[in-house]
């Protein structure tokens, strides 16, 4: 059983599990379907409320995918959703990381 079929299988489990939901986004991304990776995130930045490191994670990913304007949006968002929830060490990572686009 491959890594992802095992948070699959956890996730059928426990669908609601944000750690588990993000585990399988990264696991997506490094076999490569970025749309499906990039979807997962996405959703877990519409939780509420919205999982930070997602925000960062698909802006990296979006980065790599050569997709600059979308990871600048995405990393302006979670921006905004890390200072609302009072997460300066995320907000201050994805504002560099957004400064060396």
């Amino acid at each position: 059983m491959s890594r992802r079929e095992k948070i699959e299988a956890m996730l059928a489990d426990d669908p609601g599990d944000t750690f588990l939901r993000y585990s399988l986004a990264m696991e997506l991304d490094k076999e490569g379907d970025h749309d499906a990776s990039l979807t997962r995130f996405a959703e877990l930045t519409r939780d509420e409320p919205p999982y930070v490191p997602a925000f960062f994670m698909a802006g990296q990913q979006l980065v790599r995918l050569a997709r600059i304007d979308e990871a600048r949006t995405i990393l302006r968002d979670g921006i905004a959703a890390a200072r609302t929830q009072d997460d300066l060490h995320a907000a201050g990572e994805m504002t560099e990381f957004l400064a060396s686009l």
